[in-house]
């Protein structure tokens, strides 16, 4: 498979996960008494309206030819926590529903995977379009996987920041919030030159990918795409 194929396979789930991310994030908000996104337009699976140029687009594109992986991410959906019905509770779960749902649909793409390698055997004559949309499916295991376990960190602007600010004793968590300004910055470092760090943090991830793609392998077709 060529580096241009795998970006055409990456990037549509990559865009679809993201979305999901942030329209999980804005129905949360408005199940928990907050209709922000609702009122503005966000609350929305039209990928148009998530696409920030940056972090959507050429952070992802320039990330994948150069390092060999896209990561990225989609507009912040807004939301106004002090709309929750229970603001600490609200603000939990809002946090966590995007990571809930990445994790949701990696969980749901392992039974696709698998069922439509068995699709692919019993229909010899669509096994090369069946592969494509397996390797696909495929990648947006590891896709999901990843933006959970990344987004669990506990660097803002990241939604662990959200939960881990309840962690923390009062003191502690008022100087954690404040020091939140400079969290994109600790981010960027951290992907830059923190590398051991990000590794140490990814390695659940990365050990959970391995047993899916373990698993799936025996369902895996092969056809120019595979090759």
């Amino acid at each position: 498979m060529t580096t241009f194929q795998q970006f055409l396979l990456v990037a549509p789930m990559l865009l679809f996960s993201m979305v999901a991310h942030e329209y999980a994030h804005g129905y949360a908000a408005l199940r928990q008494g907050d209709d922000t996104a609702l009122m503005l337009g966000r609350l929305s699976w039209n990928p148009l309206r998530h696409i920030d140029p940056w972090m959507t687009v050429i952070l992802p594109v320039i990330m994948f030819f150069t390092l060999g992986f896209a990561f990225g991410g989609a507009k912040p959906v807004p939301v106004n926590p002090r709309n929750y019905r229970h603001y600490k509770r609200g603000d939990i779960i809002v946090s966590l529903a995007g990571i809930a749902t990445n994790l949701m649909l990696a969980l749901l793409l392992v039974p696709l995977v698998a069922g439509l390698g068995l699709v692919g055997r019993a229909l010899p004559a669509l096994n090369d379009t069946i592969s494509i949309v397996q390797l696909m499916f495929a990648f947006g295991i590891t896709i999901n996987l990843v933006l959970a376990g990344f987004n669990l960190m506990p660097i803002p602007p990241l939604d662990g920041s959200h939960v881990m600010k309840y962690l923390l004793p009062t003191r502690w968590s008022v100087a954690y919030q404040r020091a939140a300004r400079f969290g994109f910055l600790v981010l960027m470092l951290i992907i830059s030159f923190g590398r051991p760090v990000l590794t140490a943090w990814m390695s659940p991830v990365f050990k959970l990918n391995s047993i899916a793609l373990t698993f799936l392998s025996p369902y895996v077709l092969q056809s120019p795409w595979t090759t």
